[in-house]
């Protein structure tokens, strides 16, 4: 067994070296830089000089990609954590999916802040971006954690009405805000990277995988609490999420943020979610014009019309218009009580899910929507222009 183990060993070496000299002494620049590729993957990565080129070449592996990815990003990424009051602490937050909260040990003050999530910088100027439901409590104090373990108190929350999004301000200046990619350009496959808080306990740590899938549905929340959230068009990832990781950066390869890691799966294993950042992105670009986040609103109180009951009462599948709110964009367009809306902008609305209300909040104030309305027996088409919620 021992000579066994020296021969492996000599004939390991022999290739390897072999490897090495035609990696050094190939024919071309081109030759050399392949060869060193393939020693890279036995090897390892690292600077290499070539002979008969000019300077050193750096040889990218997948190990160094993910050091430089999190060596660009951890500074950006902050611990979220809050005051909890008694209720807190002995429950659940009613919408996270994770169930953040837990029991309070015996060796932990009750006046001590509990790590609740994640979020990361947007500005170097105290702005920082996480999940809504992660600042659920409205009448809560928060305190985020930075990666050099300073801590600022959050002074202003802003909350997206129509996404799991949230605004954090701190009093603060100086502070490295991520770079932000485009979400629309992902493909299944590529190196996905989470940065977060796992448990509320481990601050800054890095999970790697992939994207699993694109255009993902789910509802986030807990139906048994009467808080649930559908939110669509999410990545899917099996970079492993976990409690604490809500709010924190999903990252691609070149350190560039690409969603919001916002759910797990509770029944399955290595699926996790992200919001896309363009998402976020738009939010941000509205944030910033206005101040604030501005919900879109048309002004119509309804019931849907599911297949069956269209079919058993000899009516177009869509939503029944119960009221409409007076001077709203509804009313100014002219729809009316007991109208059926049954397109808007060429989409059909169909009653097994709540698709006029995705429709609006897919849309921004000042959008015109193009409605096909039944009424009478007659299709009527209307126009009607986005206010703001109030």
């Amino acid at each position: 067994m021992y000579k066994t183990t020296l021969l492996k060993k000599f004939l390991f070496g022999v290739a390897l070296g072999l490897v090495l000299v035609i990696a050094l002494f190939g024919p071309t620049v081109s030759d050399r830089l392949k060869n060193l590729r393939v020693l890279d993957r036995i090897i390892g990565s690292g600077n290499i000089s070539l002979p008969g080129s000019q300077g050193t070449v750096r040889v990218i592996g997948e190990e160094s990609v993910t050091i430089d990815v999190f060596k660009k990003v951890s500074p950006s990424v902050v611990t979220v954590a809050i005051q909890p009051s008694a209720q807190q602490r002995s429950s659940c937050d009613p919408f996270d999916p994770f169930c953040l909260y837990s029991p309070p040990s015996f060796n932990r003050r009750p006046s001590q802040p509990q790590n609740i999530g994640t979020g990361f910088m947007v500005s170097n100027d105290g702005m920082l971006v996480t999940n809504k439901h992660v600042v659920s409590e409205e009448n809560a104090k928060y305190q985020v954690i930075t990666s050099d373990n300073k801590k600022y108190d959050v002074v202003r929350i802003f909350r997206d009405p129509a996404n799991d999004i949230a605004i954090l301000k701190i009093d603060s200046s100086g502070l490295s805000p991520v770079e932000m990619g485009d979400s629309s350009n992902l493909v299944v496959g590529q190196m996905a990277i989470a940065i977060g808080t796992p448990l509320g306990e481990f601050r800054n740590t890095l999970t790697r995988g992939v994207i699993s899938g694109l255009g993902r549905g789910i509802q986030a929340g807990d139906p048994f609490q009467g808080y649930v959230e559908r939110l669509d068009n999410v990545i899917q990832t099996d970079a492993a999420i976990n409690p604490g990781n809500s709010g924190g950066p999903l990252v691609n390869s070149a350190g560039q943020v690409i969603g919001i890691n916002v759910a797990v799966a509770q029944s399955g294993q290595n699926i996790g979610f992200a919001i896309p950042i363009n998402v976020v992105k738009e939010s941000l670009d509205n944030f910033n014009k206005t101040g604030k986040f501005m919900r879109p609103f048309l002004g119509v109180q309804y019931r849907v019309i599911d297949r069956r009951t269209a079919i058993l009462n000899d009516l177009p599948e869509g939503v029944y218009v119960d009221e409409v709110v007076g001077s709203s964009p509804a009313d100014k367009a002219g729809i009316q009580d007991g109208d059926i809306i049954v397109k808007i902008n060429g989409q059909t609305l169909r009653g097994e899910n709540d698709s006029l209300t995705k429709i609006i909040n897919n849309n921004k104030v000042g959008d015109v929507l193009e409605m096909e309305i039944w009424r009478d027996e007659q299709t009527l088409k209307l126009r009607a222009t986005l206010a703001e919620a109030q």
